[in-house]
């Protein structure tokens, strides 16, 4: 891509950790620095994503096979690679994404049960196999989080898709999915920059800043 490619920055952890909130002061961040900033989520990104999105997290889905979700997952996210996440780095920007591969490596590799090897290799022939500059591990308390979630998604009203489809899973699920995310963490901490969400956001937002102002300022 050459040496004006812009970076990609992914943000990961259960759901309830603050993720969403964390990246929105990241892109504003990186904004009053004159920074071209993508802000995008997955599953979704795309309007091909987010229907996809709207079958995956919708409570009103049942007897979805692990794999068929996993395929799934990774429909919506050849289609933001191809569409969003590849083109605004070719153009210099920065792409903040709300969960990538690596939700899908814990969420179905470990929550699933369905192993590591299947989704790095979907994600090698599907997806460039493009890798983050940086990806935010937001490690955090799995009941305060899963409380937060939950709470949330009974707040939503009207119309909209009642997105707490994977919220009803178990705990076991999400240990597992908790223990997938602590090794990706291991495996790759060049990559993974892991903080503790359990903290307050105004002392978790600096300590992400400056983690981002080190690797590219």
């Amino acid at each position: 891509m050459g040496e004006s490619r812009g970076k990609f920055i992914t943000i990961e952890g259960l759901d309830g950790c603050g993720k969403t909130t964390q990246l929105q002061a990241l892109s504003e961040e990186l904004r009053s620095r004159g920074r071209q900033v993508v802000l995008t989520r997955e599953p979704g990104g795309t309007s091909v994503g987010e229907k996809i999105r709207s079958i995956l997290v919708d409570s009103a889905t049942v007897g979805l096979d692990p794999l068929a979700e996993m395929a799934l997952m990774f429909g919506a996210r050849a289609q933001h690679v191809a569409q969003i996440i590849l083109p605004a780095l070719e153009r210099g920007a920065y792409v903040l994404c709300d969960r990538f591969t690596d939700s899908t490596e814990a969420y179905q590799g470990y929550g699933r049960d369905l192993g590591s090897e299947c989704v790095l290799t979907l994600h090698k022939i599907l997806c460039a196999d493009i890798q983050p500059d940086l990806t935010i591990l937001m490690d955090s308390d799995l009941g305060a989080s899963l409380a937060k979630a939950r709470r949330r998604n009974r707040n939503v009203s009207g119309d909209a898709v009642n997105e707490d489809r994977f919220e009803r899973e178990n705990r076991a699920f999400f240990e597992r999915v908790t223990d997938g995310y602590r090794a990706i963490a291991t495996r790759e901490p060049g990559r993974v920059f892991v903080v503790d969400a359990r903290k307050p956001f105004d002392q978790v937002q600096p300590v992400i800043l400056r983690e981002v102002r080190r690797r590219f300022f």
